[in-house]
Parts: structure tokens; sequence; C-alpha cells
């Protein structure tokens, strides 16, 4: 059985990629008996769908200081360092 911390961490993953069998049915599992992730997944699809019509609106264009920065953090993480 999944923790609300667990719970918390797919449902985050989900929406950036499918899940396995085995994480869908945990988490479903545990979303039937936990009313605090079941909102949390509620407001998660909430934000989701609101920054995407957002986005269709109003596509937003960052500078490209912003986007190295942005890039510079990711590749550290993916790398397992902290960036500069």
């Amino acid at each position: 059985m999944l923790t609300c911390r667990q719970a918390t961490q797919v449902i985050s993953e989900a929406q950036d990629r499918p899940l396995g069998w085995r994480e869908r049915w945990s988490l479903r599992l545990h979303l039937m008996m936990c009313v605090s992730c079941r909102a949390f997944e509620r407001q998660m699809r909430l934000i989701r769908r609101l920054l995407r019509q957002q986005e269709a609106e109003a596509p937003v264009e960052l500078p490209e200081e912003a986007r190295q920065r942005i890039q510079k953090t990711l590749d550290a993480h993916r790398h397992g360092s902290a960036p500069d």
C-alpha cells in the first residue's frame, strides 16, 4: 500500500509519463481510501488543464537567460549534482 507521500509522487509523475500497471493499481487503491490524495489529484488535473488553456491563449516565451538557467538546473539534477 502506498503512503500519501508515495501517492502524491506517483500522481505528480503521472503528469509527465505513463504509469505502469502496478503503479496505476497501487495508486487507485490508495485513492479509494484517501480523501486528501484524491483532492491532490483533482487539484493537479485542474492546474494542468488551466495551464494548457493559458498556454493556448497566450503562449509564454522565456528570455534566453531564463532558458539557460532552467537547462543548467535540469542537467545538474539529471547528473546528480547541484547547479552552480
